[in-house]
């Protein structure tokens, strides 16, 4: 008997989400709770467990789809749980040895390599799926490898992308593999019913690069010099004469967008689906620069003598993979400078007309991923010594970095701490992270001469950009609030001995 498996509930205001990755296929005999697919919803990528056993009689979603909260995804065939063992999870491609000899093909960047295939598929440039219409393809639709000028791997033939698809590995895994130009189809799964994992992708890379396997075979990349250089969709491969491997040192290369070709009035152009995180980042900016009147205080903090302190831990001290940042240190100053100024640490609740003071402090810290960036909160920061938070601080950013957290991570902070100086940049006007009331931006430290008891001496200076809701924060407490946190950093005695 066919039972129908609808997308169960996913959390608190959440009504659909995006299909990522079908991890199963029609026929495939699962177990209960077997991972089905994985879903993109607010900022957080989960996989769907289906809890029925049975052998799946047909998938009614695409890749891509936008599906809502109890909406069929496919239909279970449940007579078939125990008449025969599972299948594999993933198929081989057609023609392809379990064990290929040839070079490993580098996993395709998002929207420019694999996720072009339906495009292609669709205007017939594959042809009937062979070797040379798939470089054929390639050449036409991915000019990204001609305007970085790196290699690019050839597109898989027609057919391949949706078997890529159903290959059992989850957003870490599979984000890993592209970060190692890793073909996951050609990795052996060490998880349960053959699922891949990190360590299956790492231990492949390795081979790869022992044997010498991470060389892409007959590379197509081209040197960018006019934009007539670049071809677009439908046009035919470049010739030979057309293309080089790399470019020379020095030579200008041009970035191309993810995206799929088209044209406007004015020329060429690429056009991306805006993903489910983009579409939530770009509503909760919109929400909070139209609703919350933004004031931004700057100031720097003279951070030589933390510095000296950080540096004088031996590497590893706080554990094999826990690198001591200045991070810890302002997150403490924060959290403990929150708890004397508690309008700092609110919200407004605009219907009922109150300030609601939170007696926990939780910082939400900013997270730059390839999907976008997200915000998980750190839970009662005040409590917490700079060790733990130098240890927490690293599982947080791994786990949003690779999609591995839920929804709940991602609310109930009381502050935010955004730390531009990661990549370079002194001051900014970060906005605030609705419904919190302040958000604190850290710039990148610098030398800078300052005056000292009459002596100019080389000091190091942190940026500090502080917005702040002017409903509820004025200036003067917002300054009262920042001088603290200054001097928690300038004095970081006083952190330790909290």
């Amino acid at each position: 008997m066919a039972v129908e498996f609808k997308l169960p509930a996913l959390g608190e205001n959440i009504e659909n989400g995006d299909v990522v990755n079908i991890l199963v296929q029609e026929g495939q005999v699962i177990a209960a709770n077997d991972g089905v697919l994985e879903l993109e919803t607010d900022k957080a990528v989960v996989e769907i467990p289906c809890p029925y056993a049975g052998r799946i009689e047909k998938i009614l979603v695409r890749k891509g789809e936008t599906v809502k909260v109890g909406q069929v995804l496919l239909l279970v065939d449940t007579e078939q749980a125990a008449e025969s063992p599972a299948v594999p999870v993933a198929p081989a491609v057609p023609g392809t040895p379990a064990a290929p000899a040839k070079p490993a093909e580098a996993a395709a960047p998002p929207g420019v390599g694999v996720s072009a295939v339906p495009a292609l598929s669709s205007a017939g440039s594959a042809g009937s799926g062979g070797a040379a219409g798939a470089a054929g393809a390639q050449a036409a639709s991915c000019p990204a490898a001609a305007a970085e000028g790196r290699q690019e791997p050839i597109v898989p033939p027609r057919g391949a992308a949706d078997d890529e698809a159903l290959i059992p590995a989850g957003p870490a895994a599979r984000r890993t593999a592209r970060q190692l130009g890793v073909d996951l189809r050609s990795v052996v799964g060490s998880g349960a019913r053959g699922r891949i994992t990190v360590e299956d992708v790492q231990r492949a890379a390795a081979a790869m690069s022992a044997s010498g396997a991470a060389v892409i075979a007959a590379p197509a990349v081209a040197t960018v010099s006019s934009p007539a250089a670049v071809p677009t969709a439908g046009a035919p491969a470049a010739s030979a004469s057309q293309t080089t491997v790399g470019a020379a040192v020095g030579q200008f290369e041009a970035v191309v967008p993810p995206g799929e070709p088209d044209r406007d009035a004015w020329g060429e152009v690429r056009r991306e689906r805006m993903t489910k995180i983009r579409q939530t980042i770009a509503a909760q900016m919109v929400r909070s620069a139209t609703t919350i009147p933004h004031v931004t205080n700057f100031d720097d903090a003279d951070v030589t003598d933390l510095e000296a302190l950080r540096k004088s831990v031996p590497p590893g001290y706080l554990g094999a993979n826990v690198k001591l940042t200045a991070m810890p240190f302002v997150l403490k100053a924060v959290a403990l400078a929150l708890r004397r100024h508690p309008l700092l640490n609110a919200s407004l609740d605009e219907e009922n007309q109150q300030i609601v003071y939170k007696l926990y402090v939780n910082i939400g810290v900013a997270v730059d991923t390839p999907r976008g960036l997200v915000v998980p909160a750190m839970r009662n920061v005040d409590r917490m010594s700079i060790p733990d938070i130098a240890r927490a601080l690293v599982v947080l950013a791994e786990r949003a970095r690779t999609a591995q957290f839920a929804i709940e991570d991602l609310r109930g902070g009381t502050f935010t701490v955004s730390n531009l100086g990661a990549i370079g940049g002194a001051y900014s006007t970060p906005i605030i992270n609705h419904p919190e009331v302040a958000i604190l931006l850290l710039g990148r430290s610098r030398w800078m001469p300052v005056v000292r008891d009459g002596r100019i001496e080389p000091r190091l200076m942190m940026p500090l950009s502080l917005s702040y809701d002017h409903r509820l924060v004025d200036g003067a407490t917002a300054g009262r609030f920042l001088n603290e946190v200054i001097d928690y950093l300038q004095s970081p005695a006083k952190l330790l001995l909290s």
